[in-house]
């Protein structure tokens, strides 16, 4: 009798592993890439809203949305070199946090940096409980009534999917039932040729993408080996990814920046890279003055130029459609997870006499580095590298790059109008980056009618963003 009892008790525990182990997800390369040693980035989201935040409506809007995604409900089973995502019961109350904020009444602004700068230190425990957490700020910015700031690990997904899901988490202001508009991006019609003309053209455009690919092919093999950019005072060095972050951002207008793109026939991303370019060319300008190097308005050795990191996923972007279904049915149907290319941008650090400058070198740079499969060529560099020699090799190489170019740029379109989100109106979200070997990342996102520039800096090497982000506006 009771060696039956002890049989049927080791069938029941086999029966619910087995069924464990089929709620199991393997965790991708590239997330496990994101959770290796010296290579542990975290995103951090500042979400500012127009009344003050009620704790209890937060929880039960967050219950009712992100936590229906498997990656927010999951965590790391790790075993051996094997990692799986296991669904686990979350306690909101290990995950959303509401601080005390009689200290921010002097400096709310400066409260609020403060606090996530703190946040950028503090490590995640991959199997304590999900890698995500949001913290409640009831204070008035200059910018908002309360903020909440928002921390996720990098491993569950990449940006434009995180922030997309945290849009089919949001539901428009006059339909509380409603999806929010997202704008399509924008498609460009071909212009086709007849004959031997059109075969000329096409002859020509696979020169072009042969020539680019190859010269780009080359500059990221010679980046991960030796190529560094030229020291900045903005330069990281060794250690970086390891220091405290600090953020900023500013809000401007998107009809200004559509009016530009309009005027010159160029892209909104053009644009977003030519100010950036400027912004950083006056940032750099300011600190030789005051290191002083040299004197008079322009104060920049001749001939420097930097580079930036453009990092984006290769799997096609889920619509926010589908990522509302997601939540709905709770599986990922293979639309989740991070498929990373990385593409190198160059910046001249140089007072230009025209502004507009700026802009025609960021479409000029552009339109070339769309000819280049350069950054599949890195995807799978990364995919062989992890294959062959381990995740660890593919980190080591992928920091190579990060640790010798400058910054990361990024550009991100959100709704096309004011939502409520976790059931508050939202005024404006400004996303970040930290745990990686820069010291500068620079995003920008549309929101409705407006453009939210974001800004993470090392605070030892840029003590004080705020100036950066009143020269990039």
């Amino acid at each position: 009798m009771k060696n039956s009892k002890m049989k049927s008790m080791a069938i029941k525990k086999e029966e619910m592993e087995k069924k464990e182990e089929e709620e199991e997800e393997p965790m991708s390369p590239t997330g496990r890439m994101m959770l290796a040693p010296k290579f542990n980035i975290f995103i951090i989201l500042f979400m500012g809203y127009y009344s003050k935040i009620d704790p209890i409506l937060f929880k039960k809007c967050i219950h009712q949305t992100l936590l229906k995604h498997p990656r927010f409900s999951s965590i790391l089973v790790a075993s051996g070199a094997s990692f799986r995502w296991r669904r686990t019961a979350v306690d909101l109350d290990r995950h959303i946090f509401v601080p005390d904020v009689a200290a921010a009444t002097e400096s709310p602004d400066e409260f609020v940096a403060e606090y996530a700068s703190r946040l950028s230190e503090i490590p995640m425990d991959a199997v304590a409980k999900p890698l995500w957490e949001f913290h409640v700020l009831n204070v008035k910015t200059s910018d908002a009534e309360a903020v909440v700031v928002m921390k996720i690990h990098h491993s569950l997904g990449d940006g434009v999917s995180l922030v997309a899901l945290t849009h089919a988490c949001s539901r428009k202001l006059d339909d509380p039932a409603s999806l929010p508009v997202l704008p399509l991006p924008s498609k460009k019609r071909r212009e086709g040729g007849s004959g031997g003309r059109g075969l000329l053209k096409f002859i020509w455009m696979v020169v072009l993408i042969l020539f680019y690919t190859l010269v780009d092919v080359a500059a990221f093999v010679a980046t991960l080996l030796f190529l560094r950019d030229v020291k900045t005072p903005v330069g990281a060095g060794r250690g970086v990814r390891l220091s405290r972050k600090r953020f900023a951002h500013r809000i401007v207008s998107l009809e200004d920046v559509k009016f530009v793109k309009n005027a010159m026939n160029v892209s909104v991303n053009d644009v977003a890279l030519g100010v950036t370019e400027a912004g950083l060319s006056r940032y750099h300008n300011s600190l030789y003055v005051k290191n002083g190097e040299k004197g008079g308005e322009n104060n920049l050795p001749k001939n420097v130029s930097i580079r930036s990191t453009v990092v984006f996923n290769l799997r096609p972007s889920p619509t926010i459609e589908d990522l509302a279904e997601m939540l709905e049915k709770e599986e990922l149907n293979g639309m989740w997870g991070n498929v990373i290319a990385i593409v190198l941008l160059p910046f001249s650090i140089a007072l230009q006499d025209d502004p507009l400058t700026y802009i025609r070198r960021a479409k000029s740079t552009m339109d070339r580095k769309k000819l280049s499969l350069a950054h599949q060529c890195a995807c799978i560099t990364m995919k062989l590298t992890s294959s062959f020699f381990g995740i660890k090799a593919a980190a080591r190489l992928t920091r190579a790059v990060f640790r010798n170019t400058t910054f990361t740029f990024s550009n991100v379109m959100g709704p096309t109008e004011e939502v409520n989100l976790f059931g508050h109106h939202l005024r404006y979200i400004a996303p970040s980056v930290c745990g990686f070997p820069q010291s500068l990342i620079i995003h920008y996102l549309s929101y409705n009618d407006k453009i939210i520039i974001s800004i993470g800096a090392d605070e030892k090497l840029i003590a004080n963003p705020d100036q950066l982000c009143d020269d990039l506006v």
